[in-house]
């Protein structure tokens, strides 16, 4: 019995000497340079093989290189989304790590490999491989040049505060046999293994430093202070270094929740432990315990992540009250940082599983504590607002409103997408939200609690072991005896639009039979209720196999139907649910709103606002606009905008009727069919009457990332132009069929585009085409060149009405916005387009009725100061060709939008010593309010 007690006793020791170096353990000793922002490190990495393959290689994570080119995945993410100043920045300010040597534990230098593409990450191939259960010993020295915080809010920043992040070296995970190699992309999504850490920190004696990871001792010299950091199983942890520490401590059980997050001056800090205190025990009880003795919760944590409402509001508006601000913040702050903590996920394939809990949690937590408070906060109850629809929605239903914008613009996508797939939107808000909105749906479907004891079991499971989506849906499934096969093949894995209608409905004095049809893909189950005078007389969920069926339901004296009226389902036109039982009576009331609400499916919605144009003939015209949209796209939409013009005393204005169809699948996403019109003023005494039928097709890149934008477009223009005394060739009124093609991809870095445009009438066929190149180089410059040409196919008409123009088009079909379309003197005309010809000085030949070709370039000289040149060549019947060339100087203060031209050289002779130099200058300026608003959005969608 000694014997066998002596070999038990043996392989229990064995055991957990096994355990002890089975885990990843990393070494450093680090020196911190403030000034130069530079850390310098020595270190030894034990890497265990906890892995059944043997491996012949090891691969490190060294997200920090990844600013040290502007060229990695991160910087084309930063172009993608139009952030600008990455490709701005100087060398010094971007960051990376430098002298990187590593050895093996023979001390044998290991050539390791780092790819252009990716730089963030590298590959050691062992000198010997390594067998399973077994490790060996990487001796590391480097230097980590720490970039500026204004990328990403860490890193260091002008009041020489170093927030640190990612700034080591570390192994990747190893799952399914292979290393995860994820690059750098602005995700916090970085796939470290599990390590152990111990850190020697030695920084300058006047800094002091926060932490999550446990400080085992310090000392200090007259210089330097030195500090020993412990971390236990941890894949990453924060490090944050300034002169004087801005951080507070509370204290919640047996955790230390460590946190900046500014708060007004009016929240007492009494208040402030209190609201800590309840969120981080709501977590506790419904997710589970934090594994680790400590959390940061930091300013620049919230920054990168925001709750996307309040942080658009203007500091001026204070619709929330300060503890609610903060509470809201600190909630979302510390929900993403308990959750990316502690779960064992693949952090960019299973991303949705941590934004679905976070959220789920969010919505829980509002209900318990603010029940009543709404999207807009106490605004809500200012008289102007009360009859919105945005002021009275409650707080928890805005998460629907921002995934339902992507959905209605064709540009959502499903759940489970690998997090670097997602545009900026979705990645931020529209699939966040809607991942928690999802799990709400499945909460109410099932009831009893059973979606929230699924993610305490899920949250249990993760202290164990590596987890995954399949995880989490089996512990979904094993609680319920209902099939919800639906909810992860249609909510989660899918695209696909949930929509239902009534079809069918008849009732008599004691029931109600009716049919529910499923216009779309996914079969869900969907609650329907009964209404009588705004009351829940009942509610019942129809099952997947009651869809498309027959139903009879007990009357009950109610007065309406409605499918999904608390909107718990994810669904994407809830304006079709609801049938009136009445006699006469619309199935939702009509509702106009003065200026753009939520859309509301309780009631049949239009719209209406001021609207001001100008043009020279027709003045300041006020107006007003009637539409049916709200901030979604719908699928039949319409505005009306007559307008009075104060100059001719008369209506002019513009309409237009669009029917949208969009198809979920294909390149081609969005077919348009389109009605519009106008009626204005081209001259004084003349107006013109615009008729336009149109043909849009819009095509994306299967990569929704790619910014890429495809359309075509056919539309037939019929121009009814009144006789003008003043103009000459004013009479003609006529009709052009119009062909054109875009093919446009526009970053930070470059823009590139191509553009055809065929027009065929009964006096004339035309043909052009124009190639645009826009590039930023590393110096900071640009360089801009245009190609355009075009030629008549035949041409029968005498006038020049039809022409090419060189320095202004020829407008004929009145589809720019010109101030002054027929002055040829005066500020107005010297308004400039980039079209045609492009030429910035009015050079002779002005226009061309045989063929044009002309290149337009300019070139950074110094920030938005640009020198540019125009040459050509144009060709009109019975005469030569002429050469024409112009140069001078742009300011380009909002690129499209705001800019100056002033002419020097030209074909013209020296211009600037020319007379009335004042009438050569050209301007670009766009007063459109939704152009100016694309400008913003554009790094969104």
């Amino acid at each position: 019995m000694k014997t066998y007690g002596k070999i038990i006793l043996f392989l229990i020791v064995l055991f957990i000497s096994q355990k002890q170096y089975a885990q990843h353990h990393s070494k450093m000793s680090v020196d911190v340079n403030m000034d130069t922002k530079t850390l310098f490190i020595n270190q030894e990495i034990t890497y265990y093989n906890k892995s059944n393959d043997t491996l012949s290689s090891i691969v490190l994570n060294d997200w920090n290189n990844a600013f040290s080119d502007k060229e990695s995945p991160l910087g084309k993410r930063f172009s993608d989304e139009f952030y600008n100043h990455f490709h701005l920045a100087t060398v010094e300010e971007r960051g990376g790590t430098i002298n990187l040597i590593i050895e093996d534990e023979n001390k044998n230098v290991i050539l390791w490999e780092r790819t252009k593409k990716h730089p963030d990450y590298i590959e050691l191939p062992l000198n010997k491989k390594l067998e399973p259960n077994q490790k060996t010993t990487l001796h590391l020295s480097y230097a980590s040049k720490i970039p500026s915080d204004k990328f990403t809010k860490f890193g260091y920043s002008e009041d020489r505060i170093l927030n640190l992040k990612n700034w080591f070296l570390t192994p990747a995970r190893y799952e399914d046999h292979q290393f995860i190699k994820y690059s750098n992309e602005n995700l916090d999504d970085i796939a470290n293994a599990v390590s152990d850490f111990v850190i020697s920190l030695k920084i300058p004696k006047n800094r002091t430093i926060t932490t999550d990871l446990d400080i085992n001792n310090s000392t200090q010299t007259e210089t330097q202070a030195t500090y020993t950091l412990i971390g236990k199983k941890i894949p990453d942890f924060s490090l944050i270094i300034e002169k004087k520490s801005s951080y507070e401590s509370f204290k919640v059980g047996d955790l230390e929740i460590i946190t900046n997050l500014r708060a007004s001056s009016k929240v007492e800090d009494n208040h402030k432990a209190l609201l800590i205190n309840r969120i981080a025990t709501l977590a506790k009880e419904q997710i589970g315990t934090y594994p680790f003795q400590k959390i940061i919760i930091s300013q620049a944590d919230y920054d990168r992540n925001p709750f996307y409402g309040l942080n658009q509001l203007p500091k001026f508006m204070r619709p929330f009250h300060d503890d609610f601000l903060f509470e809201i913040k600190f909630l979302k702050t510390y929900l993403n940082i308990f959750l990316r903590n502690s779960l064992q996920l693949n952090p960019r394939k299973d991303n949705w599983i941590y934004d679905g809990i976070q959220v789920f949690t969010m919505i829980d937590y509002i209900d318990k504590y603010h029940p009543r408070s709404k999207m807009m906060g106490s605004a809500s109850k200012f008289f102007l607002l009360r009859g919105f629809k945005m002021a009275q929605t409650d707080f928890n239903e805005q998460y629907s409103y921002y995934y339902m914008l992507m959905a209605r613009k064709n540009l959502d996508q499903p759940l489970n997408s690998p997090k670097n797939s997602l545009i900026k939107y979705n990645v931020q808000i529209a699939n966040k939200y809607k991942a928690g909105l999802s799990l709400q749906y499945l909460d109410h479907y099932l009831g009893h609690d059973l979606v929230d004891n699924g993610i305490r079991q899920f949250y249990t499971l993760n202290k164990e072991r590596l987890t995954t989506e399949a995880d989490f849906e089996n512990i979904l499934k094993s609680n319920t005896p209902k099939d919800i096969d639906w909810f992860f093949k249609y909510i989660i894995n899918s695209r696909e639009n949930i929509d239902y209608k009534f079809k069918d409905v008849s009732r008599t004095k004691d029931s109600i039979t009716f049919f529910v049809k499923n216009k779309g893909v996914p079969l869900v189950p969907m609650p329907v209720f009964g209404i009588r005078k705004n009351q829940i007389i009942f509610k019942r969920w129809l099952e997947t196999n009651e869809i498309d069926t027959t139903l009879i339901f007990d009357r009950k004296n109610i007065d309406k139907l409605v499918l999904n009226y608390n909107n718990e389902v994810p669904e994407f036109n809830l304006r079709n649910n609801w049938k009136s039982l009445k006699t006469f009576s619309l199935n939702r009331p009509l509702k106009p709103t003065f200026f753009q609400d939520l859309e509301d499916p309780h009631y049949s919605q239009f719209f209406y606002n001021p609207t001001f144009y100008y043009n020279l003939y027709d003045g300041l015209s006020p107006g007003i606009s009637f539409y049916n949209y709200s901030f979604f796209d719908k699928p039949f939409m319409y505005v009306l905008n007559p307008m009075y013009s104060i100059n001719t005393k008369s209506i002019v204005g513009n309409y237009s009727f669009i029917i949208n169809k969009y198809y979920r699948t294909g390149t081609v996403y969005n077919v348009r069919y389109l009605l519009s019109g106008s009626y204005f003023h081209y001259a004084p005494d003349a107006a013109y009457f615009k008729l336009n039928p149109s043909l849009s097709l819009f095509i994306r890149e299967p990569n929704y990332r790619d910014n890429r934008k495809q359309s075509i477009f056919v539309k037939y223009n019929i121009i009814n132009k009144e006789p003008s005394a003043i103009v000459v060739d004013s009479t003609d009124n006529y009709s052009i069929l119009n062909l054109k093609y875009y093919n446009i991809k526009t970053e930070v870095t470059s823009h590139t585009k191509f553009f055809t445009d065929v027009q065929f009438s009964g006096y004339f066929g035309k043909i052009s085409a124009e190639m645009e190149y826009r590039k930023l180089f590393n110096n900071k410059r640009f360089f801009n060149s245009r190609l355009y040409g075009g030629t008549f196919l035949y041409n029968s008409n005498n006038t020049q009405n039809y022409n090419f123009g060189v320095s202004r088009p020829n407008d004929y079909l009145f589809d720019y916005d010109v101030y002054a379309r027929s002055e040829t003197t005066g500020i107005l005309s010297q308004q400039y387009f980039l079209a045609q010809g492009g030429f910035k000085s009015f050079v002779t030949p002005s226009e061309s009725n045989k063929w044009l070709i002309t290149s337009n370039m300019s070139y950074t000289i110094w920030n938005w100061i640009d020198a540019y040149a125009d040459f050509g060549f144009v060709k009109n019947k019975g005469q030569n060709n002429t050469f024409i060339y112009d140069g001078g100087i742009r300011l380009n203060l909002v690129q499209d939008y705001f800019e100056l031209f002033f002419p020097v050289y030209s074909s013209n002779g020296f211009e600037i010593a020319q007379k009335n130099y004042g009438d050569k200058i050209r301007f670009i300026f766009v007063f459109n309010p939704k152009s100016l608003i694309n400008l913003f959005t554009r790094k969104w969608f």
